[in-house]
Protein backbone atom coordinates (compact mmCIF):
# COMPACT_ATOMS: atom_id res chain seq x y z
CA UNK A 1 0.00 0.00 0.00
CA UNK A 2 1.57 3.32 -1.04
CA UNK A 3 2.06 5.85 1.71
CA UNK A 4 2.84 9.56 1.98
CA UNK A 5 4.91 10.89 -0.88
CA UNK A 6 4.65 7.67 -2.88
CA UNK A 7 0.85 7.84 -2.70
CA UNK A 8 0.86 11.44 -3.93
CA UNK A 9 3.22 10.56 -6.79
CA UNK A 10 0.99 7.57 -7.62
CA UNK A 11 -2.07 9.84 -7.82
CA UNK A 12 -0.32 12.49 -9.91
CA UNK A 13 1.54 10.09 -12.23
CA UNK A 14 -1.11 10.41 -14.90
CA UNK A 15 -3.09 13.44 -16.02
CA UNK A 16 -4.94 15.16 -13.19
CA UNK A 17 -8.64 14.75 -13.91
CA UNK A 18 -11.46 16.04 -11.72
CA UNK A 19 -11.98 12.52 -10.37
CA UNK A 20 -8.28 12.15 -9.51
CA UNK A 21 -8.31 15.56 -7.84
CA UNK A 22 -11.35 14.45 -5.86
CA UNK A 23 -9.56 11.31 -4.66
CA UNK A 24 -6.45 13.29 -3.76
CA UNK A 25 -8.45 15.84 -1.77
CA UNK A 26 -10.55 13.11 -0.12
CA UNK A 27 -7.39 11.26 0.92
CA UNK A 28 -5.80 14.42 2.27
CA UNK A 29 -9.00 15.34 4.12
CA UNK A 30 -9.23 11.87 5.68
CA UNK A 31 -5.59 12.07 6.80
CA UNK A 32 -6.06 15.57 8.21
CA UNK A 33 -9.25 14.49 10.01
CA UNK A 34 -7.52 11.53 11.65
CA UNK A 35 -4.48 13.63 12.57
CA UNK A 36 -6.66 16.37 14.06
CA UNK A 37 -8.74 13.81 15.98
CA UNK A 38 -5.56 12.51 17.60
CA UNK A 39 -4.04 15.97 18.06
CA UNK A 40 -7.10 17.40 19.81
CA UNK A 41 -6.87 14.63 22.40
CA UNK A 42 -3.21 15.48 23.00
CA UNK A 43 -3.60 19.27 23.27
CA UNK A 44 -6.95 19.37 25.08
CA UNK A 45 -7.14 16.22 27.27
CA UNK A 46 -9.48 17.81 29.81
CA UNK A 47 -12.28 18.12 27.23
CA UNK A 48 -11.42 15.01 25.17
CA UNK A 49 -10.97 12.05 27.55
CA UNK A 50 -10.09 9.58 24.75
CA UNK A 51 -9.00 9.47 21.13
CA UNK A 52 -12.42 8.27 19.97
CA UNK A 53 -14.07 11.39 21.35
CA UNK A 54 -11.44 13.38 19.44
CA UNK A 55 -12.27 11.44 16.27
CA UNK A 56 -15.99 12.08 16.80
CA UNK A 57 -15.32 15.79 17.16
CA UNK A 58 -13.04 15.78 14.09
CA UNK A 59 -15.62 14.04 11.89
CA UNK A 60 -18.45 16.36 12.92
CA UNK A 61 -16.18 19.38 12.44
CA UNK A 62 -14.85 18.42 9.00
CA UNK A 63 -18.37 17.66 7.77
CA UNK A 64 -19.50 21.06 9.08
CA UNK A 65 -22.18 19.43 11.26
CA UNK A 66 -20.75 20.67 14.54
CA UNK A 67 -23.21 19.34 17.13
CA UNK A 68 -21.44 21.27 19.87
CA UNK A 69 -21.49 18.38 22.33
CA UNK A 70 -17.70 18.64 22.71
CA UNK A 71 -15.66 21.72 21.88
CA UNK A 72 -12.02 22.61 22.41
CA UNK A 73 -11.41 25.21 25.12
CA UNK A 74 -7.66 25.75 24.68
CA UNK A 75 -6.32 28.04 21.96
CA UNK A 76 -4.27 25.25 20.39
CA UNK A 77 -7.40 23.11 20.15
CA UNK A 78 -9.27 25.93 18.48
CA UNK A 79 -6.45 26.33 15.95
CA UNK A 80 -6.73 22.62 15.17
CA UNK A 81 -10.48 23.13 14.78
CA UNK A 82 -9.96 26.01 12.36
CA UNK A 83 -7.58 23.93 10.24
CA UNK A 84 -10.11 21.12 10.20
CA UNK A 85 -12.96 23.46 9.26
CA UNK A 86 -11.01 24.87 6.31
CA UNK A 87 -10.12 21.36 5.22
CA UNK A 88 -13.81 20.39 5.28
CA UNK A 89 -14.81 23.44 3.27
CA UNK A 90 -12.11 22.63 0.70
CA UNK A 91 -13.27 19.03 0.49
CA UNK A 92 -16.91 19.99 -0.08
CA UNK A 93 -15.83 22.51 -2.71
CA UNK A 94 -13.85 19.89 -4.63
CA UNK A 95 -16.70 17.36 -4.44
CA UNK A 96 -19.05 19.98 -5.89
CA UNK A 97 -16.53 20.79 -8.64
CA UNK A 98 -16.06 17.11 -9.56
CA UNK A 99 -19.81 16.57 -9.85
CA UNK A 100 -20.19 19.74 -11.93
CA UNK A 101 -17.31 18.73 -14.21
CA UNK A 102 -18.92 15.32 -14.75
CA UNK A 103 -22.24 16.93 -15.73
CA UNK A 104 -20.52 19.39 -18.07
CA UNK A 105 -18.47 16.63 -19.72
CA UNK A 106 -21.64 14.62 -20.35
CA UNK A 107 -23.35 17.64 -21.92
CA UNK A 108 -20.26 18.44 -24.00
CA UNK A 109 -20.12 14.88 -25.34
CA UNK A 110 -23.82 14.87 -26.21
CA UNK A 111 -23.78 18.25 -27.94
CA UNK A 112 -20.37 17.95 -29.55
CA UNK A 113 -17.59 20.43 -29.10
CA UNK A 114 -17.94 23.54 -31.34
CA UNK A 115 -14.17 23.60 -31.76
CA UNK A 116 -14.34 20.09 -33.26
CA UNK A 117 -16.95 21.19 -35.81
CA UNK A 118 -14.78 24.14 -36.87
CA UNK A 119 -11.74 21.88 -37.20
CA UNK A 120 -13.71 19.37 -39.29
CA UNK A 121 -14.87 22.17 -41.61
CA UNK A 122 -11.26 23.26 -42.13
CA UNK A 123 -10.22 19.67 -42.83
CA UNK A 124 -13.02 19.33 -45.38
CA UNK A 125 -11.85 22.57 -47.04
CA UNK A 126 -8.24 21.34 -47.17
CA UNK A 127 -9.39 18.00 -48.54
CA UNK A 128 -11.34 19.74 -51.32
CA UNK A 129 -8.32 21.93 -52.19
CA UNK A 130 -6.03 18.91 -52.26
CA UNK A 131 -8.47 17.09 -54.52
CA UNK A 132 -8.57 20.12 -56.86
CA UNK A 133 -4.75 20.24 -56.97
CA UNK A 134 -4.53 16.52 -57.75
CA UNK A 135 -7.08 16.94 -60.54
CA UNK A 136 -5.15 19.91 -61.97
CA UNK A 137 -1.86 17.99 -61.88
CA UNK A 138 -3.35 15.05 -63.77
CA UNK A 139 -4.23 17.27 -66.76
Amino acid sequence: MPTGNRYLRFLLRRELTPARAGWAIASATAAITIACGIAIRLVDPSDFDNVWLGMWWAVQTVTTVGYGDVVPTHTSGRVIGAILMLSGIGFLTVVTAVITAAFLETVRQRMGDPADAELMAKLDDLSARLQALETALRR
